[in-house]
């Protein structure tokens, strides 16, 4: 989709970012290949409104896309600022490490009703980005008010770890925190170790049916033990950061249980365990994310068996549904042979996470556009990839890599079906854009003036791509 701009007190604005503040008008503009909050027609004596800005001829004040007015800019137009939205039926993630995707997903998510985070990341991305929260709820905010989207968007502190880091992102106005129990859940124990259950289990599930839909659940010791083993101290972490921020409804902002970034699979007995335990302790939720079978790596679909997958998700979401939360789906992009069974079986009722799928698009646009600047990343990213890999779990084989000198300019950005070359790229995203010789960027800088002059191809790549998602969920309008 093209952007619309016109003149406006002599300003090339952006039409739909367009207005008005009392007797102000307050839009956004390009000048000199910079974008620029613009500030006319003010009559009153705090004519700035807030912001910090610079004051040209005829009253007119230009203000820098700076972090104080971005937050200006959600305190005077409160639908620049994120909103929950984990109660609607389907929410999606939208994890955008370069802070320029959210054009591309304004333009498809304006036309469906599905609730998109367009601000979400994880610690682990900022590091590896050199981001800030700040940077990307303010990116985001931006984007907002350029495009005068005004349906609402959420914004995720994703799998987040500990306390201060809770705080951190929810101090900053973001509406959803996932907090990640990995290092809370044991898998390196069994029901073995644990030597006698707690009367509180014992009473509650032991030799006890749960019948929840079509399913009966039934905890023997074995699986009891098992559960209290892997699962009591992930509770209790839970428990205990819902009590420190949520409890007292300080903040308006949903909570997600994340229990997937582990290395066995949560049974649907474990999920059950887990929802009861936290609803027993008083923690109020909106989703939480198992660890489903099979495999959910970055950036390619599914591996595993589709039929058992789909046998335990429907458990799994019959559990969702019968305490009243929604199932969320993480490493969610392009598990494209698995999005019908997800729609289906969760009856329309789900959250999806997608991240570094926006990142594979834009390095496909590189592609198309400079192949020569696609083989340099290509080339450095084979020497970056055993690095890359300490980050993330992937089965990559780089022998099946096509040899990029045997490779024509014309059929770079078919290796983006490849699905070896779509996780090289997807995990080295932190080291190619922090690559430096001496002291200045290698491609960082030569990226982005790509990516602003083929902003167009970079939105409407978004728009097909995370589209096809939606469809095969089942969730467009289009």
């Amino acid at each position: 989709m093209i952007r619309k701009s016109m003149q406006y007190y002599g300003y090339e604005a952006y039409e739909k970012s367009i207005n008005n503040f009392g007797s102000a008008s307050v839009f956004m503009a390009k000048e000199n290949n910079q974008t620029f909050i613009i500030i006319a027609g003010n009559g009153n004596s705090d004519a700035a409104l807030g912001f910090s800005c610079e004051e040209r001829d005829n009253g007119i004040f230009r203000c820098e896309l700076t972090h104080k007015n971005a937050c200006v800019l959600r305190k005077i137009f409160p639908w620049t600022a994120p909103v929950r939205g984990l109660r609607k039926p389907v929410s999606i993630g939208l994890g955008d490490r370069l802070g320029i995707a959210t054009a591309g997903h304004i333009d498809l998510f304006e036309k469906n009703d599905v609730f998109p985070v367009f601000a979400q990341q994880s610690i682990r991305e900022l590091n590896l980005t050199n981001r800030t929260y700040e940077d990307v709820l303010d990116a985001v905010t931006f984007a907002v008010f350029r495009e005068g989207y005004k349906k609402g968007f959420g914004a995720d502190g994703d799998h987040l770890k500990t306390a201060k880091d809770v705080e951190y992102a929810l101090s900053l106005g973001f509406t959803m925190i996932t907090l990640d129990c990995s290092d809370h859940i044991k898998n390196n124990v069994n029901a073995d170790s644990v030597s006698a259950l707690p009367k509180k289990y014992i009473d509650k599930y032991l030799n006890k049916t749960f019948s929840i839909e079509s399913v009966d659940l039934v905890f023997t010791e074995q699986e009891l033990k098992q559960c209290a083993a892997i699962y009591t101290d992930a509770i209790a972490f839970a428990a205990d950061i819902y009590n420190k921020f949520f409890a007292s409804k300080k903040y308006e902002a949903d909570f997600e249980i994340s229990i997937d970034e582990t290395i066995s699979v949560t049974t649907p007995l474990q999920h059950f365990f887990t929802a009861n335990e936290l609803i027993d302790a008083g923690v109020s939720f909106a989703t939480i994310a198992p660890r489903f079978c099979g495999e959910f790596q970055k950036g390619i679909d599914y591996i595993g068996d589709t039929i058992q997958f789909e046998k335990e998700i429907t458990i799994h979401a019959a559990i969702a549904r019968h305490f009243g939360y929604k199932l969320s789906i993480h490493s969610g992009s392009d598990k494209f042979s698995v999005f019908p069974v997800i729609g289906r079986v969760t009856q329309g009722q789900f959250h999806i996470k997608t991240a570094g799928t926006n990142w594979l698009e834009a390095m496909r646009v590189v592609a198309v556009t400079d192949p020569s600047l696609y083989r340099e990343i290509h080339s450095y990213a084979l020497t970056a990839f055993a690095e890359a890999r300490k980050y993330y779990h992937v089965t990559t084989d780089l022998s099946k890599i096509p040899d990029i000198a045997n490779v024509n300019d014309t059929e770079l950005p078919a290796l983006f079906e490849n699905n070896d070359v779509r996780q090289l790229i997807h995990i080295t995203y932190g080291l190619i854009l922090n690559h430096k010789k001496n002291t200045a960027y290698v491609f960082k800088d030569r990226l982005y003036k790509l990516w602003r002059q083929n902003e167009n191809l970079y939105r409407n790549a978004l728009v097909k791509h995370i589209g096809r998602h939606l469809e095969l969920l089942g969730v467009t309008n289009t």
